[in-house]
């Protein structure tokens, strides 16, 4: 028996079958080939078709029972992990009313502000544990201002994941852990947060039914399954935004431990049981995937817009050169990149920077004495720099940090960027072979709530390798002073 485990990114469908006993990876791959398109029809704006990730969620199935060369028929639970914050909107029939607004889109930043300011920080704080900033409820805000035809419409909104599911099995519902990401769970009274939809003059009822992450969340139609090509029946058993799913599939879930993400963007996410928070407006807290009523955990979320999607723009300046070339040029120039400093803040507003839009900077270049391997290694050292800003932050909202694990992919791939936040922030990261996609297919067997097997599963067989701080601190102390010190000069500007 198997377990099918989809992730939905910005960048591609993740799809994963794993053995439904031992939690193996059989198989995992990707589509499309290359990176989906993301629409940018004005500034600031981030936009994809939901029936774009459909159809690459069709096509990855299919692939992946052929190259498995496995039984549809034995695949019986699914685990989707997705994209957060993203906005769905559909019709009666189901039928999108327009692109989804992505994650990095910024164009509801001013509505969140503004919200914060006139509903209070106090009561925001206390019950939100968020400014509503820059996600999903103010993006549906933004809809109802902007496009009152396609509002008029809408009968329920979702979250990318949760559109998924509906495509699979024909039912709307959404999760405790999507309405947090869209900034609408009240955690002080542990229920919807109809007081801020009612304040931004939107109907409740367009809130689909919540059900639990670990639970039956419906079962593959015959649509669904004619689709996807798999069995009738198959039971989606779990759901989670990308960031809780990727620290489950890295066994965190005890305050203390962090996981991080060097993809697309980069993501510091570490568990805290503490419901308060003093840096609601570059902070995220959201319910992580073993949030109950009696053991309220959290995940401290703070995202850097600009890290992989940095990297993967100066390789599409080269003809065929890898990541890995990158890598090697990097390592052949020195600490602090010859003076090079990349700012790396082009993908949208930085809610970590208090939703300012910073952009990107390349400063210091000289034309006689540096070239494309100086700009590599200052890139990497730019968003490793992010990262350490960043848990500097973390650490004044009195985060406790005892374990940071990450995936063995993307920019933890490179010796250069991380060693620099090793070093910097003097924690070991420990490695692990696993991916988002491999973590919701174990988690569609989390029937159980056994969270402590469950990580140990993963600890035991999932391990790669550790990088520990490295002794000659001071060439990565001065870079990172030099760096800290051109951002802040950008931050007063804004």
């Amino acid at each position: 028996m198997y377990h099918l485990g989809l992730d939905i990114g910005s960048s591609s469908v993740k799809v994963a079958i794993v053995n439904a006993m031992t939690g193996e990876n059989i198989l995992t791959l990707h589509e499309p080939q290359n990176e989906m398109e993301i629409l940018s029809l004005s500034k600031n704006w981030a936009e994809q078709d939901p029936d774009m990730w459909w159809e690459y969620v069709c096509s990855a199935i299919k692939r992946v029972i052929n190259e498995a060369s496995i039984e549809a028929s034995e695949i019986k639970r699914i685990g989707i992990s997705y994209q957060m914050h993203g906005l769905v909107v559909v019709d009666k029939d189901g039928v999108p009313l327009r692109n989804s607004i992505i994650w990095c889109d910024s164009r509801a930043v001013d509505i969140g502000n503004k919200a914060f300011y006139e509903i209070g920080k106090d009561r925001c704080t206390e019950h939100l544990l968020n400014s509503p900033g820059n996600f999903t409820a103010s993006k549906l805000k933004w809809v109802r201002d902007n496009e009152p035809e396609v509002y008029k419409k809408i009968y329920k909104y979702m979250l990318p994941g949760d559109y998924i599911a509906y495509r699979l099995s024909g039912d709307i519902c959404t999760t405790k852990n999507g309405l947090s990401e869209g900034v609408l769970w009240d955690y002080k009274n542990d229920i919807i947060a109809d007081w801020l939809l009612e304040y931004y003059g939107i109907d409740t009822s367009l809130t689909p039914r919540v059900v639990d992450n670990f639970s039956n969340q419906g079962k593959v139609n015959i649509k669904g399954a004619k689709e996807t090509g798999l069995p009738i029946g198959a039971t989606i058993t779990y759901r989670a935004g990308d960031q809780p799913n990727n620290a489950l599939s890295l066994n965190i879930f005890k305050p203390g431990e962090v996981a991080a993400t060097g993809g697309t963007s980069g993501v510091l996410y570490a568990i805290s049981d503490s419901l308060k928070s003093k840096e609601t407006s570059r902070i995220n807290n959201f319910v992580h995937v073993n949030y109950t009523n009696k053991n309220p955990t959290l995940g401290k979320l703070l995202c850097i817009n600009g890290a992989g999607i940095q990297y993967s723009w100066l390789r599409s300046l080269s003809d065929n050169i890898t990541y890995e070339d990158m890598n090697r040029k990097a390592a052949e120039i020195p600490v602090g990149s010859d003076g090079v400093i990349v700012i790396p803040f082009g993908n949208g507003a930085e809610r970590m920077l208090n939703n300012k839009n910073v952009g990107t900077h390349f400063c210091n270049l000289n034309f006689n004495l540096h070239n494309n391997s100086h700009l590599y290694r200052a890139a990497l050292e730019g968003v490793a720099f992010s990262f350490v800003y960043g848990m500097e932050i973390l650490k004044n909202d009195n985060t406790e940090i005892k374990v940071i694990r990450a995936g063995n992919d993307n920019l933890f791939r490179s010796e250069i960027f991380s060693n620099t936040v090793a070093t910097l922030i003097n924690h070991e990261i420990e490695i692990y072979n696993t991916t988002g996609a491999v973590g919701a297919g174990r988690a569609a067997g989390l029937v159980d709530g056994n969270f402590e097997r469950f990580g140990e599963n993963i600890t035991k067989n999932d391990h790669v390798m550790t990088y520990r701080p490295l002794h000659k601190k001071r060439p990565y102390q001065e870079a990172y002073k030099k760096w800290k010190s051109e951002l802040e000069i950008r931050l007063k500007h804004q």
